[in-house]
């Protein structure tokens, strides 16, 4: 993998910082990560990160991206996290 920006060690540590069978809007990652209103650097840091657990970050209003169920939430569900179609049911702080 290249070298990382700040940036992207900060969303790395700040999704990482998300426990298992938890969750975390990319707003507050952006939050986490020292850049409030950042949600979409967020998501492309996210495409260059593959050692992280992205899959714990969903949108804000809890939904899973459509493009995205398919890989996201198999994952989400062996962390024990519940979902209706692409709607997280129980969501765990960050």
């Amino acid at each position: 993998m290249a070298r990382r920006s700040e940036w992207q060690q900060r969303v790395a540590a700040a999704v990482k910082a998300i426990p298992r069978g938890g969750t975390a809007s990319y707003a507050q990652v952006a939050l986490m990560a020292g850049k409030p209103g950042s949600s979409r650097a967020v998501v492309r840091a996210l495409r260059e990160l593959d050692d992280v657990p992205w899959w714990r970050v969903v949108r804000s209003d809890g939904t899973v991206a459509k493009e995205m169920l398919l890989r996201q939430a198999p994952k989400l569900r062996r962390e024990g996290v519940s979902l209706v179609g692409r709607r997280i049911q129980r969501r765990g702080a960050p």
